[in-house]
């Protein structure tokens, strides 16, 4: 009976975890470094002809851990850039890094995106396309396996990344979790 009782503390120490690396961080305190990766024009069709507007997405983050992603539009580019860069600055995360790399692989998804990383060897650098890169070199990872699965829309890959980044643990999370010593957690 004690067994359950553990495996249920453990799933909630785990969602604690979680819980944490998502907890709202100040950006004001921070220098944060901004990537676009996506730019698209839309146009909504009027009895007075077109009206273009355009949507940006953007990620930024400090290069040590910390990253956030936003979404913003405006009828002028460098507005929608900016909107996005302050609704990206709301939505900051913690990622737990093993030196360079990760700690552990991880899929993601949202959406029809789909996305897989994995820690690589020192060397290795960022073998990851597109909108992942742009999320992983934010975070600070320089040396990481990436594979996008399902759709390579920006939004979808974007947002899939964070999902899998969020759900990164190091091993002294995982260890407070168990109750046990960081020996026990790699020698099983």
């Amino acid at each position: 009976m004690p067994l359950r009782h553990r495996v249920i503390n453990t799933k909630v120490d785990k969602q604690n975890i979680m819980k944490q690396n998502k907890q709202r961080i100040k950006p004001a305190e921070m220098e944060l470094k901004d990537t676009l990766v996506a730019v698209n024009r839309v146009a909504k069709v009027t009895k007075g002809g077109r009206t273009f507007g355009f949507s940006a997405v953007v990620v930024v983050g400090d290069g040590n851990g910390t990253i956030g992603h936003g979404l913003g539009k405006a009828r002028d580019v460098s507005e929608a850039i900016a909107k996005a860069i302050d609704d990206a600055k709301k939505s900051l995360i913690k990622v737990p890094l093993k030196g360079t790399t990760i700690p552990h692989e991880q899929y993601g998804k949202y959406g029809g995106g789909r996305v897989f990383i994995k820690p690589a060897a020192d060397g290795t650098g960022v073998i990851a396309g597109g909108a992942m890169r742009a999320v992983l070199e934010s975070a600070g990872v320089h040396n990481v396996l990436a594979k996008s699965i399902g759709s390579s829309n920006p939004h979808n890959v974007v947002k899939a990344t964070f999902d899998a980044l969020s759900k990164l643990r190091s091993a002294e999370d995982i260890a407070r979790a168990r109750n046990i010593s960081l020996d026990k957690v790699f020698n099983g």
